[in-house]
């Protein structure tokens, strides 16, 4: 109980996303390596101290409020009532374009609190590549191993942005996610195909971590969100709470990144698509829409059973 009140310090200095911007605290470009990107808050720990950063990390407004707690639980009611209508768990079916099974996910993915973070990392032109739910039941055994996502997206340059959203709080007990700080700046990791039954990622893909000492767990209220770099390791333990933890992730990216693998399609949520490097994405109409649904397939499928190399050994 100490440790997590000390975690909960505040800074001497409330956090200031334009201020911190303007004075070069957060990345002013697409120059990644120019600062410690973890979190939507793009900040230096050293100048609140570790405990009151890990505060920050998680609760801090830098980090953003897209929906009130209310409107998040009504989040997770619609997905209660997505698998009730096709007889099986969210996890088997909402991932890598899980936004084109019901309109009201384009909606959350057009988030200003979301784009108005991402504007500040990454431009003003925006494209949504994908989205995955991540829900992990009461006394779940399903985690995710540390990865990074860049292992298998197919981009270049690796510029994409994941907005983690909480539909329901997160934390330590029940699986939240973890981050290793500092991970973005390294190069591509070998990843390990495991095809663990109770790993949440499609191919149990693994980095082999030593010294996790270093990790943050991002806990988030309803409605909060994060964002972590494609190449930032990160994953998140087992739920030992009775409760449901469920989040969903948004994959963003500037509209100057490609695919490396072929010609793929995704939206424009912000500015103007001036590279034409993606197709459309055909938005749902109306729930399970039978065309964005059957699109939404074919990219899992793809995803989850195709020949992909790793992004380390292209």
């Amino acid at each position: 109980m100490a440790e997590q009140e000390q975690n909960r310090t505040e800074p001497a200095t409330p956090f200031r996303w334009e201020e911190a911007r303007k004075q070069g605290q957060v990345a002013k470009s697409l120059d990644f390596n120019s600062a410690v990107l973890v979190l939507a808050m793009i900040s230096v720990p050293a100048l609140y101290g570790r405990s009151a950063w890990r505060r920050l990390a998680a609760r801090d407004a830098a980090l953003g409020l897209m929906v009130d707690p209310a409107a998040a639980a009504a989040c997770a009611g619609r997905i209660a009532s997505y698998e009730a209508k096709v007889g099986e768990s969210a996890n088997r079916s909402l991932k890598i374009k899980g936004h084109l099974a019901m309109p009201w996910l384009v909606e959350l993915a057009r988030s200003p609190a979301i784009l108005d973070r991402l504007e500040d990392l990454i431009g003003p032109d925006i494209m949504l590549f994908g989205a995955s739910i991540f829900s992990k039941g009461g006394k779940d055994r399903a985690y995710v191993s540390w990865h990074q996502d860049s292992a298998y997206f197919g981009l270049d340059p690796h510029e994409e942005i994941t907005a983690w959203v909480a539909f329901t709080k997160t934390t330590a007990e029940n699986g939240a996610l973890q981050v290793l700080p500092g991970t973005h700046r390294g190069p591509d990791l070998v990843h390990e195909e495991t095809f663990a039954p109770d790993n949440m990622l499609a191919r149990g893909q693994s980095l082999h971590i030593a010294d996790e000492s270093s990790a943050v767990t991002i806990a988030l209220e309803p409605g909060e969100f994060s964002l972590h770099h494609e190449r930032t390791a990160h994953g998140s333990k087992q739920n030992r709470t009775a409760a449901p933890r469920i989040g969903f992730a948004f994959f963003y990216l500037p509209t100057h990144v490609r695919s490396t693998t072929g010609r793929r399609s995704a939206t424009l949520v912000r500015g103007v698509d001036r590279y034409h490097h993606w197709d459309p994405d055909p938005l749902p109409r109306f729930d399970l829409d039978p065309v964005a649904y059957g699109a939404l397939r074919a990219a899992w499928g793809q995803y989850r059973d195709g020949e992909v190399k790793q992004a380390a050994e292209a």
